[in-house]
């Protein structure tokens, strides 16, 4: 499937992004609206379907002055607007700030290292017995 110039399309296994560059939030709606018909044309002739429900719109824009909402529509139904949309367990938040990235990476870390450390706590650390010779 080819795509126009002001589309990129990234693909991993069976997940796809789709980024379009526009002047203006008007123009990325259209773009975008024009594209998701020719992918589900090209999915309806490759017999693949895309899952609405999963499917997600992200605005991302330096201009706060232009209106925040889009309409962009696959198969006719229309998709959910996010402010952050994981892939391949990235977030991407459409303000470029990672602070909640970074903390529910954190939160992650924490919970596997309170697991290992239940798992290992039979035989791990000073014993007893090596304890006890310390504190006499």
């Amino acid at each position: 499937m080819k795509c126009a110039k002001w589309t990129t399309a990234i693909t991993y296994a069976d997940d796809l992004l789709i980024a379009v560059k526009a002047p203006t939030v008007a123009e990325v709606e259209n773009f975008t609206n024009m594209e998701m018909s020719e992918i589900a044309q090209w999915s309806y002739k490759n017999k693949l379907h895309f899952n609405d429900q999963k499917s997600k719109v992200m605005l991302i824009s330096r201009r706060s002055k232009e209106r925040k909402g889009i309409d962009i529509y696959l198969n006719n139904n229309h998709l959910e607007q996010t402010d952050k949309i994981n892939y391949l367990g990235i977030i991407i938040y459409s303000k470029f700030k990672f602070n909640e990235d970074i903390k529910y990476i954190t939160d992650r870390c924490t919970k596997l290292l309170n697991a290992l450390s239940k798992s290992a706590r039979i035989s791990w650390g000073q014993q007893t017995r090596e304890s006890s010779h310390l504190y006499r």
